[in-house]
């Protein structure tokens, strides 16, 4: 049984056809599922021989009248079909950087029955979200990753997968050990650098390709396909 006769079956079980009939000659959910298989395959970029990095985050773009027909049913509708991404995925032999999420977003323009529907790999990152936002509002910089803000303070932090990094990135692009922002100084005059610790896929600082930078207020860096930004928090 292929992906979307399971889906179509799980949405009749659940719903017992009430679900269906509410989208009747507007966007279904089944055409949601059909065009999320097509944008995974699509989408997947090939790591290595037998692995793919796929896309996790999804973007659905609905005209006003879709997106408030479909709306009551966002939740039971990502609901059924991640399971069925997941399966799809690992029959293919995909990977994905991060939880899979599915977000439904209201595009005026759009005409009714008509959905576009965009996607990227976003990685997941381990931390402690109200201890970072606690820290962060005291530091004087800090790194954004994924919208969410790790301190920097002396002496720094080892950015990697693995467990004995601090800020920890399930990005398979990213060395266990990838890199290391050194911060030295006293109170307010601190200075920041990051040091590539010799991962295989190197490091971008600022558009170039580097092994050891000087970081500053809005310096950008990427690793693997895991982008931050290092800034000053608002407010602190």
């Amino acid at each position: 049984m292929g992906f979307l006769d399971r889906l179509e079956k799980a949405i009749e079980s659940v719903v017992s056809g009430v679900f269906a009939r509410a989208f009747k000659g507007d966007v279904e959910p089944m055409e949601i599922a059909a065009r999320l298989q097509k944008e995974l395959d699509a989408e997947a970029k090939l790591l290595s021989r037998d692995r793919k990095l796929a896309p996790n985050e999804f973007f659905i773009n609905l005209s006003e009248h879709d997106y408030n027909a479909l709306e009551p049913y966002g939740r039971k509708t990502t609901d059924l079909i991640v399971p069925e991404l997941r399966s799809h995925a690992q029959n293919m032999g995909y990977i994905f950087n991060g939880p899979l999420e599915i977000h439904y977003e209201l595009v005026p323009e759009l005409p009714t029955g008509k959905f576009t529907v965009e996607s990227r790999a976003v990685a997941g990152v381990d931390r402690d979200e109200l201890d970072s936002r606690v820290a962060s509002r005291r530091a004087r910089m800090v790194i954004e990753v994924n919208g969410v803000r790790h301190p920097l303070v002396p002496p720094g932090i080892v950015i990697g997968r693995g467990t004995e990094a601090d800020l920890r990135i399930h990005d398979p692009g990213v060395s266990r050990k990838h890199a290391q922002i050194k911060v030295t100084g006293l109170g307010f005059d601190l200075e920041y650098e990051i040091i590539d610790l010799g991962a295989r896929n190197g490091m971008t600082v600022d558009g170039r390709k580097v092994k050891h930078a000087v970081l500053a207020d809005g310096s950008r860096i990427e690793i693997g396909s895991t982008k931050m930004l290092v800034h000053a928090p608002a407010g602190r």
